[in-house]
């Protein structure tokens, strides 16, 4: 009668788990057993979707879930066999870890399991529980995620197996964002791709941008395979470094061979949907200057000055840049270019980059020293090597490479702190060190300007491929440049002026700015000598009977 009764009692997950629990007690889990204890066995493996074995498993595991650290031998104990008999049931086991019905901890001490607060109450509501699929995601939900499977894993949580398989099945679920579309356009293998996906998620979620090794360890159980990445990064012969995905990171300027970082080109490619400042500084910058914007300007020099600048004009045409670089190249040399303009204030250094960018039809990069050196120690480095990985990705897409200009780049061209002890004097010899390598390696056209030549260190003049100086104009590029910008003085004017105020051209437009306004305010201004010359003492910053100050 007791058989019967049993028989006629209605099902349910929670009656099953229970049936199962009791009818198991002792059992060794003989033969006997899977048939006395069918009927519970086949509901659960109906409405879970399990094997029988894997049944009973889970209704032990339901009936142990008010501990969160369940153990193998807890299970034999129960069944009454060996630990052995258990552990022949571990790809089972492995199988319920998978589909996230239990949890793993694997600590030192052993391997204990749970089940999960939401498979438990699956259980109670007699529903299948299946892991959310999270399918349709937004790129942030995704990363989202990407951090809880890493949280799990980094936690012991889950086997590396059971993490790769759920990070595989969120992005087969979610193939709209664009960053699962290009991370499956690079074509990596399995462990390429989920060691680019470890490093996304430590930049994405973690603003992580120096990555040592043992930020990374931790998602491989098999401590042979994780030795296996750390030896090809460490040589740098890795296949994500191959493909320029990651690379060392700097310290006070050196390669550092045990801390990494995304390339800027990788975080282009896989972030364009996250809302990271970091990712789109030109978003907002103002330093971006397209070649068909630049206002054409006459520039007057002398014949030295002139002639360098016609030939650097040549070269960066691009007939001749391509032809130039290709044969640098097959002789082993470096096929960036770094030119050096310097001399005094007001000489033309900044507009002959501008001009020869224009007439190149390159646009430039333009570089704010003052914007770089912020008060944060070591976000002055990051911030000086991400203006070089910009660059490189400018360079990368762009039809025709774009110029690199340093404007009144004295502030990072100097020489550099000999045994510096204080953290700014450190920051600036670490940005200098980045700066010299940068060089080094540059592919591309690198322009610095600088007043201050005498104070450069040796270092950078040695990478400097041409050095023009800009020397104060003579008297008769002068009274060019003074008929240039006021065509409307006489000759003799012209030549009084040029004669006596031995000016710089960018001294000349400021005196004729003035004077402009003065025909604006003042209607007998127009052909007043003696109002120029007042705005040329003004210029110079000299008083009666004073000494001249300043660059002269």
């Amino acid at each position: 009668m007791e058989t019967k009764k049993t028989a006629k009692t209605k099902m349910d997950l929670l009656t099953a788990v229970e049936m199962i629990v009791d009818q198991s007690k002792d059992s060794k889990l003989e033969p006997e057993f899977f048939t006395q204890a069918a009927r519970p066995i086949k509901y659960i493996s109906k409405k879970m979707g399990l094997t029988k074995e894997q049944s009973v498993l889970m209704a032990l595991f339901i009936d142990n879930s008010v501990d969160t650290n369940i153990r193998i031998n807890d299970l034999a104990d129960h069944l009454d066999c060996s630990t052995t008999r258990v552990l022949r049931l571990m790809s089972d086991i492995h199988e319920l870890e998978d589909r996230g019905l239990v949890s793993c901890s694997r600590e030192r001490c052993g391997v204990a399991y749970r089940v999960p607060f939401e498979v438990v109450e699956a259980f109670r509501n007699n529903k299948k529980f299946e892991l959310n699929k999270h399918a349709g995601v937004t790129c942030a939900e995704l990363f989202s995620v990407i951090g809880e499977i890493m949280a799990m894993r980094e936690d012991n949580e889950i086997s590396t197996s059971t993490a790769v398989m759920r990070l595989q099945d969120l992005l087969e679920n979610n193939k709209h964002l664009i960053f699962v579309q290009k991370l499956k356009s690079f074509r990596f293998s399995e462990e390429d791709e989920i060691l680019l996906i470890l490093f996304s998620h430590l930049f994405a979620n973690d603003n992580d941008d120096n990555i040592g090794f043992y930020d990374l360890n931790f998602f491989y159980d098999r401590k042979c395979d994780w030795n296996v990445i750390k030896s090809m990064l460490t040589k740098n012969t890795h296949n994500l470094q191959d493909a320029k995905m990651i690379e060392f990171n700097n310290d006070d300027g050196f390669v550092n061979r045990e801390s990494f970082r995304m390339t800027w080109a990788a975080k282009e490619a896989l972030f364009p949907e996250l809302n990271i400042v970091m990712l789109n500084p030109r978003n907002n910058r103002k330093d971006l200057i397209k070649h068909e914007e630049i206002v054409e300007k006459q520039l007057f020099y002398d014949k030295g000055v002139e002639a360098q600048v016609t030939d650097l004009g040549q070269l960066l045409e691009e007939a001749h840049y391509s032809e130039v670089c290709s044969r640098l190249e097959a002789k082993g040399y470096r096929s960036g270019f770094t030119c050096l303009f310097y001399g005094a204030p007001g000489t033309g250094k900044t507009e002959t980059a501008l001009q020869l960018a224009r007439q190149t039809g390159r646009d430039i990069m333009q570089v704010n020293i003052s914007e770089i050196k912020s008060m944060w120690v070591g976000e002055s480095e990051k911030n000086i090597k991400r203006i070089f990985d910009e660059y490189r990705s400018k360079v990368e897409k762009a039809t025709l490479a774009p110029i690199l200009l340093f404007n009144e780049a004295d502030a990072v061209i100097g020489k550099r702190q000999e045994g510096a002890e204080r953290a700014v004097e450190k920051m600036e010899n670490s940005i200098q060190n980045i700066i010299l390598q940068e060089m080094e390696t540059l592919n591309g056209i690198l322009i610095a300007t600088t007043n201050l030549a005498q104070n450069m260190d040796h270092a950078f003049e040695r990478r400097f491929l041409y050095k023009v100086k800009f020397n104060k104009p003579t008297l008769e590029a002068r009274m060019q440049i003074w008929h240039s910008m006021l065509p409307e003085l006489q000759e003799s004017d012209i030549r009084a002026l040029a004669e006596k105020y031995d000016f710089s051209g960018g001294q000349i437009e400021n005196v004729a700015r003035h004077y402009a306004i003065d025909t604006v305010l003042h209607s007998d201004a127009a052909s007043s000598l003696e109002k120029l010359m007042t705005h040329c003492d003004s210029e110079r910053l000299e008083q009666q009977g004073s000494r001249k100050i300043g660059f002269i």
